[in-house]
């Protein structure tokens, strides 16, 4: 299960949680923009935008789970088991699959409306990379730095794109439900509700939280970062900004032992990103390394033709004071 959302200060911020019981070996990883990507169903991207993401690499190919392009765009997958349907292959049809889905996007539009119209040209289909890394049941938010958002949903009746207005996207269950789910809590405030100015005793501050969600399911969790997410006060800087933007992620962060999915294993959130989608910088915090890290992919030399891998630091970085 996981969390993901979009931030604005001077500049856009897109992210996300990446909650499961274990890790596949992510980077962050580096495509320039003259790294050929080859498409299953055939075709080849030449030449296309430059991204930077944490992905699982196998034979050179990254698998992304989020990532943003040079130009301003992210777009992250999240878990949709028991919702998500994809298309057989079809022939004469241009035959996206869902690994590539990411880096296909990423590698060809600019923004959101872009994404729109692309993806009416599209079949998304069901081919696994592998017999041993079968088909993910996903579904996508996908933001520009201009702040738009949009969710993607594939399930049984289609291709559904929503608005996403909230900025916020978690898992199950599809998009509208969780959005008609905020209904249930139209009294949430982060200032004190009016009765306390009529004489109620007022026993602790942050009163008008009352009833805000604290657990870990996926609309428990979207309830959640969506109020933290609405009512986040920073300063407009980068510092001020993307660390505010992982209060706001670690807001519904999974701890190791709450969330037990087989004897002994439980899901934990492995990582937190921040993209600077203005500025091409990919931060993350890992679960035991608390420090923030940052990838600048105007860094390395996007003209190149080989990716460029960074391993996620995963342990802590204690600063001793004496």
């Amino acid at each position: 299960m996981c969390t993901a959302a979009v931030y604005k200060t001077n500049d856009t911020y897109f992210g996300r949680n990446l909650d499961y019981e274990f890790s596949y070996g992510e980077e962050v990883v580096i495509v320039p923009k003259n790294k050929a990507i080859d498409l299953r169903h055939g075709g080849r991207i030449e030449h296309h935008y430059a991204m930077v993401g944490m992905a699982h690499v196998i034979n050179d190919i990254p698998l992304y789970y989020d990532a943003i392009n040079e130009e301003g765009l992210g777009m992250a997958g999240l878990n949709f088991v028991g919702n998500a349907h994809y298309n057989d292959y079809q022939e004469g049809a241009k035959n996206i699959t869902t690994f590539e889905f990411i880096p296909y996007l990423l590698a060809s539009c600019r923004n959101v409306e872009e994404v729109k119209a692309e993806l009416g040209r599209i079949n998304l289909c069901n081919t696994p990379f592998s017999k041993e890394l079968p088909i993910a049941l996903l579904h996508w938010l996908v933001s520009d730095k201009e702040g738009s958002s949009i969710t993607i949903e594939y399930m049984k009746d289609g291709l559904h794109i929503y608005d996403n207005k909230v900025g916020v996207m978690t898992n199950n269950p599809p998009f509208d439900y969780q959005l008609f789910n905020l209904n249930n809590y139209p009294n949430l405030s982060p200032k004190d509700p009016k009765a306390y100015e009529e004489g109620l005793y007022r026993y602790s501050r942050g009163m008008g939280s009352y009833g805000l969600p604290g657990g870990l399911s996926s609309m428990e969790r979207f309830v959640k970062v969506a109020f933290t997410r609405n009512n986040s006060v920073s300063g407009s800087d980068e510092e001020s900004s993307v660390s505010q933007f992982f209060h706001i992620l670690s807001s519904v962060e999974q701890q190791k032992g709450c969330c037990e999915v087989k004897p002994n294993e439980y899901e934990y959130t492995i990582y937190y990103s921040c993209a600077n989608l203005n500025k091409g910088i990919y931060y993350y915090v890992t679960y035991d390394g608390h420090q923030i890290n940052a990838v600048d992919m105007h860094r390395a030399n996007l003209d190149s033709d080989q990716l460029y891998r960074y391993a996620m630091i995963l342990r802590p970085a204690i600063n001793y004071q004496n």
